[in-house]
């Protein structure tokens, strides 16, 4: 249906933002690894939310069906691993709203009835979806007929997947609805009153200048102060929620690389120089560079001063036909052939109209504005008028579509080989991942020499003999090591690079391992000290370019740490606390009756100066964050001195030079401001705090 392919066009980037459509993939693990037991249902169950079973293939055909809405909006036939990532993320996060927000719209009495979809949908009050759906690109109007007359045509002719396309729209419009009349509630819940608007104009009102003097931390030596076991239990104790934890693993691992050897390296030059007859005499170039290379045809032309120093010597010294090489660039090996030579203009002067498809419903509608203005034009009609008035690039529609003069690799290549090599004054229609452009050449610069060349390039990589090298020395190490002791003391008796790992449960990926999440996996069905296997029950995971050998060292619960756990970080927080209390001390003793400017004298250091500093602060320019600071200021009288501050960065001494009152006095303003800030924020917490308030166990991580 033609409709429906306008409504995919359109619809794809609103609906995205609209319901947060951001989708992601990565490819399905060996579910049914255990057998037959793993159809039991509690060993299917991929989540429970709120007491809420949620089996393995209901969450999977969610996440199936979100995979086909987002193909029919990309026109993709195929999604990659990222991808699908996101759209099982996606999928779970639709998941967890609906089950959360679902009883509380409940008790709220919050529905969306038939008649609202209905008005929503065709009747007069149409959702701001369906107004993108159905505005004519022209007039800028909803055309209601072309509504109705869709409706009828997808009853009477659409096939099922085009229908279950349309009832995703349809329930997206009506979770937004809901959503919507649930963030009005809680915005009408929220009022700042007049009081508090005027507290937080005072403050933004009031600036002051200060002078200060700052002993940071780090000018104390950890040595110089000391802390006992009853102390750091006693912060911990106090401050356990700074312990909090996730669950993770950890753990230790090689790896043996594979990498091309010299008879690779051999092998490849071989390969290369055995193909240099057959390459030369071939006529068809761009053909067989891109049957035949690592790296596809560039039809770019190239002056001399563009290429390296021994190509530039040969391309600009032999003819048409001519084969040089083979040169090593990198880690490949080329063959480089003189494809063709012109005299080119090393700059062009254009001016285009930009045609966007979005608007029109389809690249096949623009092409076909873009045939309709060419001939406007051949017939005599001004280009720059035609521009003003249909280009979608503002900034040079208002110069007629001029772009002025560029050179070489500043436009996008199909636009850049149009204008470089076409006719000056002649009309061309580009398309480029902008959209579609009715381009013209108006002038050209000064032709020079240059030439297109045809590299063939094959890359330098491990053979299969190669892998299996070094496969071998993977297998003989996991054969003469199977458990964590020898394991480990066999590293350091071969020298082995040990590598760590702390890992998520849903982590897709090791830092640097490629394509690690069946690690990660194995990890989590692991005991402590145990060899990692994967699912084909080896110890040698084939990752990326590297075959991995594994052993979980230490797994941490969610929680809060031990105190043994956390003791170092304990430590280094009371020793700051300590350190705090020792600077406060000596800037209390040097600053005894003496001015700023004595006190710092007396400590060595200097004053500094901040200014244009307000009461809605929390730092202090290049500085950092000190709301301790801020809030003595508003306690200080004009040339008083503080007593010491201890802030997050050091222990102060400051005194206010000089204030300023702003003349802001507009009540009503500030009160709307904090109550669309607050508003804003509220959404946010609304939903978390119903999340929280919900008991979610998230086992995807057990079949993805």
């Amino acid at each position: 249906m033609a409709t429906l392919q306008k409504i995919r066009n359109r619809a794809g980037l609103l609906v995205a933002i609209i319901i947060g459509l951001a989708l992601v993939a990565f490819i399905l693990g060996d579910i049914f690894r255990s057998g037959s037991s793993l159809l039991r249902p509690q060993q299917l169950e991929v989540a429970e939310i709120n007491g809420e079973s949620i089996q393995y293939p209901d969450f999977q055909r969610q996440v199936e069906e979100m995979a086909e809405i987002y193909k029919m909006n990309t026109g993709s036939t195929q999604l990659d691993e990222n991808t699908w990532v996101q759209v099982r993320e996606q999928a779970w996060q639709n998941l967890v709203r609906q089950i959360v927000m679902s009883e509380v719209y409940e008790e709220l009495g919050l529905t969306v009835t038939a008649d609202e979809l209905f008005d929503m949908v065709q009747g007069k009050n149409l959702h701001p979806i369906i107004q993108q759906l159905f505005r004519n690109p022209q007039t800028g109007q909803v055309d209601k007929t072309a509504v109705l007359q869709f409706l009828k045509s997808l009853e009477l002719n659409a096939t099922a997947q085009q229908k279950a396309y349309w009832l995703y729209i349809e329930e997206q419009i009506k979770e937004e609805r809901i959503q919507t009349k649930y963030n009005n509630l809680v915005r009408q819940g929220l009022y700042v009153t007049s009081a508090e608007a005027q507290k937080s104009l005072n403050a933004k009102n009031k600036q002051v200048n200060i002078q200060y003097i700052r002993l940071p931390y780090i000018s104390m030596s950890d040595s110089a102060v000391s802390v006992s076991d009853s102390e750091l239990k006693d912060y911990y104790k106090k401050h356990q929620d700074n312990y909090k934890q996730d669950e993770s693993r950890t753990i230790e691992y090689i790896t043996f690389d594979v990498k091309a050897t010299e008879t690779d390296d051999a092998n490849t030059l071989k390969w290369v120089e055995d193909i240099k007859a057959e390459f030369a005499n071939i006529a068809e170039n761009q053909q067989y560079v891109n049957i035949n290379s690592d790296v596809p045809f560039e039809n770019v032309y190239q002056k001399k001063e563009e290429l390296s120093d021994d190509i530039a010597d040969f391309a600009f010294s032999s003819k048409v036909g001519d084969v040089y090489g083979p040169i090593k660039e990198g880690n490949a090996y080329s063959l480089v052939k003189i494809d063709d030579i012109k005299d080119l203009p090393d700059s062009v002067q254009a001016r285009h109209i930009l045609i966007n498809p979005e608007k029109l419903g389809s690249y096949e509608a623009a092409l076909a504005l873009a045939d309709s203005l060419k001939g406007l034009i051949e017939n005599g009609t001004s280009f720059a008028k035609l521009a003003e008035q249909y280009s979608e690039d503002t900034g040079s529609a208002r110069e007629g579509g001029d772009l002025g003069w560029f050179r070489k690799n500043q436009m996008v290549k199909p636009f850049e080989e149009a204008a470089f090599n076409g006719e000056v004054n002649k009309l061309y229609t580009v398309t480029t991942q902008f959209g579609v452009h009715l381009l013209q050449p108006t002038r050209k610069g000064k032709l020079t020499k240059q030439v297109r060349l045809a590299k063939l390039s094959r890359n330098i990589e491990p053979s299969t003999q190669t892998y299996q090298s070094v496969y071998a020395l993977a297998s003989k190490f996991v054969s003469e090591n199977q458990d964590y002791k020898s394991f480990d003391e066999a590293i350091a008796n071969e020298k082995l690079t040990k590598r760590f790992a702390t890992i998520g449960e849903n982590d897709r990926e090791v830092r640097g391992l490629a394509d690690s999440r069946p690690l990660i996996r194995s990890a989590y069905e692991a005991d402590v000290k145990d060899i990692l296997h994967n699912n084909e029950g080896s110890a040698i995971f084939e990752l990326g370019d590297s075959f991995v050998v594994a052993a979980l060292v230490s797994e941490t619960e969610e929680g809060i740490a031990s105190f043994e756990e956390v003791r170092p970080r304990v430590e280094l927080a009371v020793k700051k606390q300590n350190k705090g209390k020792a600077l406060a001390q000596k800037i209390k003793d040097a600053a005894n009756g003496k001015s700023l400017e004595a006190a710092a004298e007396a400590l060595n250091t200097e004053v500094q100066t901040a200014n244009g500093l307000t009461f809605n602060s929390t730092s202090i320019p290049a500085v950092g964050m000190e709301p301790a600071v801020i809030g003595t200021l508003a306690s200080l009288n004009q040339d008083e001195l503080s007593t010491p501050v201890i802030g997050n960065n050091g222990v102060y001494l400051v005194k206010v030079v000089s204030t300023t009152e702003g003349n802001d006095t507009d009540l009503m303003a500030e009160q709307m401001r904090l109550n669309q800030t607050m508003g804003s924020r509220a959404l946010y917490q609304a939903y978390e705090a119903q999340r929280n308030a919900v008991e979610i166990e998230d086992n995807r991580a057990k079949f993805y």
